[in-house]
């Protein structure tokens, strides 16, 4: 019979995962910490419903763990590290190796034993790919130059966590023979894994060949999990850890061509099992064992926010980058997250590091996150504001600003901006850029262009460039908070002059568009735009009534409802009112006014006059709503009078 024990325990368990995870999402921050926090909750080491036995969950967690390692390995792209070359293979061990160094140097100072300091250096060294990743691209920073030099860094930390995850439960004493032991244990370990993984990848692709022309979506998950447990069971048996082996079966799936088909599958199960492993992970944390070791937590936070600080600014800088830049990676950098937790944990599993320390890293890890969320946002207008108090002679306004009339000014400088910016030069059309990183504008200084250093949302900066008297303001700032604040001022100094700028998301758009903004560019519906002209250009189509069709798609794109009138053959935008009927206090989903008329609802006004941009399908329609439709005249006549009652279905 079923232990009803171990049921109520897994529901405790989702339970808390879910809370977790919706709490961490309506604070805008990372799910990790929601997961942890969660396990927090109902720990058998904090008060109110707890987990009877968290060693059963630990399994659990061990196969989040395994999925982990191996959805890791599907992914790493030497590709991705080629693009930043040298910083990221050679400055990412070496800034490990500064990392590793400095835990035992403070760990020495503090008295602590040499291998607790080293496993210190060793859990801090590494920072959370998943953390840094999302906060890039909520910012709209994931392919600035910044971005990709983190990106290429944690890459190559998630590789040596592969390796540090073999060589911790070997460290041992640290006394010569333990080493060359040590040494003997990995050279007789790749002397058999190596006919192994050969084998695999001779194997492995015809394989997933075979299983794909099945056209089962089970069994190719099926026969994926069972290369990956099965290699890590391989590794095991060995000698080696379970996820190196999760690892090595990812990277010889990722050589196939069906990587991505292996990975999409994996993605839902690996996410349970991960949360389970958070979850698993805040369990383990005992709050009273880190209030007791409060000093030790200092410590541990101290290393990880100011230490791999200075470290990756100087190695960063090694490597031939501009400050700014060093400076900004440096403050992605400094934090820890989910492989600092399973670097811990095995170190815990070898008897390395007690439980005063296990907790205190736990603690730091999530410390250090909601720290580096802050940092990440508002560290470049804090370290703009300091430099721009030590280098204020060489990045002095220009004095070409005061004379220019009818130019435009350019607030951004990166790939947009400079791409724009490339064209006003190709025609001979004055302009004044506004740039954040002090590099690039001493760049743009030497070419004799008039650039001015300093934050775009700055009202004095924009007075400076002359935007009162500019014929144009093209706005590419990635982040919407400043880009807000650009417009507003823009639209304060000048009231009739168009801006041009750039949004993310449809919300975005909106706040720009209600801030000033002439026009509003988003990368994702231009790239539709582009994509719908190609594909009806290569069916023969007519072409006027292809650039019909566009030029009706991007009027729906428009924040302000099209005009058009009824029995055109192209779709129109439209506004209905739901005054009751069938559909009111229904999902949208439910509704499927897709489905049963053809239109898209792409706006929808509430009574209360808030406005929802691109509904999802989980919104719920209210009576009193105004849609806002995209489709033919006659579909939308027809749900008209079905939103009114009058037709039934």
């Amino acid at each position: 019979m079923a232990d009803p024990v171990f049921f109520r325990d897994l529901a405790y368990v989702l339970v808390a995962t879910v809370a977790g995870g919706v709490l961490a999402r309506l604070a805008r921050q990372p799910l990790i910490l929601g997961y942890v926090l969660g396990g927090i909750l109902v720990s058998p080491l904090t008060p109110g419903p707890s987990v009877s036995d968290i060693h059963t969950f630990e399994l659990f967690a061990e196969i989040g763990v395994i999925l982990l390692m191996f959805s890791v390995g599907i992914e790493f792209s030497l590709r991705d590290l080629l693009r930043v070359r040298w910083v990221a293979i050679l400055g990412g061990p070496l800034g490990i190796l500064l990392s590793v160094a400095l835990g035992m140097g403070v760990g020495g100072w503090l008295g602590w034993p040499t291998l607790q300091g080293m496993i210190v250096g060793m859990v801090v060294s590494v920072a959370s790919t998943m953390v840094l990743a999302r906060l890039l691209l909520d910012r709209g920073e994931f392919h600035s130059r910044h971005g990709r030099i983190m990106i290429g860094i944690t890459l190559v930390e998630d590789l040596a966590v592969v390796v540090l995850i073999l060589l911790i439960p070997r460290l041992g004493s640290l006394e010569p023979g333990r080493l060359l032991a040590i040494a003997t244990g990995l050279g007789l370990a790749l002397a058999i894994l190596a006919p192994i993984l050969y084998l695999a990848a001779k194997v492995v692709p015809p394989l997933l060949t075979r299983v794909a022309r099945l056209q089962s979506s089970e069994l190719f998950l099926l026969v994926a999990l069972a290369i990956g447990l099965g290699t890590a069971a391989v590794t095991q048996a060995v000698g080696l850890s379970l996820a190196l082996g999760a690892f090595l079966a990812g990277l010889i799936i990722s050589e196939s061509d069906y990587a991505h088909e292996t990975l999409a599958k994996l993605l839902p199960l690996r996410e349970v099992f991960v949360a389970v492993f958070f979850v698993t992970v805040g369990a383990l944390i005992n709050p009273a064992a880190v209030v007791e070791n409060l000093p030790l937590f200092g410590v541990i936070v101290g290393l990880v926010i100011v230490g791999k600080l200075v470290i990756w600014s100087l190695v960063v800088r090694l490597f031939g980058h501009p400050a700014w830049t060093a400076v900004l990676v440096a403050v992605g950098l400094t934090q820890i997250g989910e492989f600092s937790f399973v670097l811990i944990q095995v170190a815990r599993t070898a008897g390395h590091v007690g439980d005063g320390v296990y907790n205190a890293t736990l603690a730091a890890a999530l410390l250090t996150i909601l720290t580096n969320a802050v940092l990440v946002r508002y560290a470049p207008g804090w370290i703009d504001r300091l430099w721009s108090l030590q280098r204020a002679r060489p990045i002095a306004p220009p004095m070409g600003t005061e004379t220019l009339r009818e130019h435009v000014v350019v607030c951004g400088f990166g790939r947009v901006g400079s791409a724009v910016a490339e064209a006003f030069e190709t025609f001979r059309t004055p302009y004044v850029a506004i740039e954040l990183n002090p590099d690039i504008v001493r760049s743009l200084r030497q070419r004799g262009i008039e650039c001015l250093y300093g934050d775009a949302s700055q009202r004095q900066l924009l007075e400076a460039a002359g935007v009162e008297r500019s014929a144009l303001v093209v706005l590419t700032l990635p982040e919407i908070e400043r880009a807000h604040l650009a417009v507003r001022h823009t639209r304060a100094l000048n009231p009739s002059v168009p801006i041009l700028a750039r949004a993310h998301d449809p919300s975005a758009r909106d706040r720009l568009t209600q801030a000033g903004a002439t026009e509003v560019i988003q990368p994702e519906f231009e790239a539709a735009s582009t994509l719908i002209r190609h594909a009806l250009r290569r069916l023969a189509l007519p072409r006027d009534r292809v650039l019909a069709y566009l030029e009706r798609f991007r009027d729906a794109m428009e924040a302000v409802p099209a005009v058009g009138a009824l029995g055109e053959a192209l779709p129109v935008v439209r506004e209905v009112v739901l005054d009751g009927g069938v559909f009111a206090d229904q999902l949208l989903r439910d509704a499927a006014l897709r489905e049963r008329f053809g239109v898209t609802v792409i706006g929808i006004r509430r009574a209360d006059g808030e406005y929802i941009s691109y509904p999802t399908a989980d919104t719920v329609l209210h009576r009193g709503d105004r849609l806002r439709l995209f489709g033919l005249a006659e579909q939308i006549a027809r749900l008209s009078k079905a939103l009114a009652g009058s037709v039934d279905q």
